[in-house]
């Protein structure tokens, strides 16, 4: 039985005696460290420590298991018809993550909306499509948490509904307040891709991959229809990229939308 030469197991056993919580700790690592650059403004170590992520192994061994084991999305396809994997093929996706390889285009659904009887488009991508949207997400998402706004809530790590509770009681415990509750239509299905790429600020390879799964486009029933504009929603990377889009800073991302 041939033996890989970089860590030394079988590939048809290595998936199912890979000590998780060893991978888990050594990818935690750096995030921590791409966050606690982010804090203090140092652009060029975040870049740098982003690019050994990306590259890193047991990121792309955490990315692959996520989506093939652990989110609930795991068994739906995308247009490549792929849903579940076996342990040699979660472990050929890992050695086949590359950041230059062109994304395929989304796969619509159609779900309903709650209590209404409109329905709203998900995209799904394809697998491998997946895992590297889960792999890009392990590398933004920390240089994003450290200058998010303490009160932002929605599609961030380690925060739920009971936080958001919790600061509005903290806040409106005193006196009355005002409550405003604004909903921009169909924000997110017209948000503005160059703006979005600016506000992202990333090095150039990062870039070009996000602009792709942008331009991607969607297939409705072996239908193709480019997307010019707008994000997809239901990626693994979605949730981060609607995080980017809030005016949250001002006036500049008005124009997002």
């Amino acid at each position: 039985m041939n033996k890989s030469k970089t860590r030394g197991f079988a590939p048809q056993s290595e998936w199912k005696i890979t000590n998780w919580r060893k991978l888990e700790l050594v990818v935690f690592k750096l995030p921590n460290r791409i966050y606690r650059a982010s804090r203090r403004g140092d652009i060029r170590v975040v870049r740098k420590l982003q690019k050994t992520l990306m590259k890193s192994w047991s990121a792309k061994m955490i990315a692959v298991r996520k989506v093939t084991q652990q989110n609930k999305g795991k068994k739906t396809a995308g247009i490549d018809g792929k849903k579940a994997l076996t342990d040699k093929q979660r472990l050929a996706l890992v050695a086949s993550l590359k950041i230059y390889k062109k994304p395929q285009p989304t796969r619509r659904v159609w779900i309903p909306k709650p209590g209404k009887t409109e329905k709203r488009p998900l995209g799904i991508p394809t697998i491998y499509d997946r895992a590297l949207q889960a792999l890009a997400k392990q590398a933004l998402e920390p240089e994003w948490e450290a200058i998010f706004e303490p009160n932002s809530y929605g599609f961030r790590p380690g925060r739920s509904c009971h936080d958001a509770i919790e600061a509005i009681y903290i806040s409106i415990k005193q006196k009355p307040k005002w409550v405003l509750d604004a909903d921009i239509s169909k924000c997110f299905d017209k948000i503005n891709h160059n703006a979005l790429l600016t506000k992202l600020n990333t090095y150039p390879s990062m870039r070009k991959l996000i602009k792709q799964w942008l331009k991607a486009g969607v297939m409705d029933r072996n239908t193709f229809s480019p997307t010019d504009e707008g994000t997809p929603q239901g990626g693994i990377i979605s949730p981060l990229k609607r995080e980017y889009s809030p005016p949250w800073n001002g006036r500049k991302n008005q124009d997002l939308c």
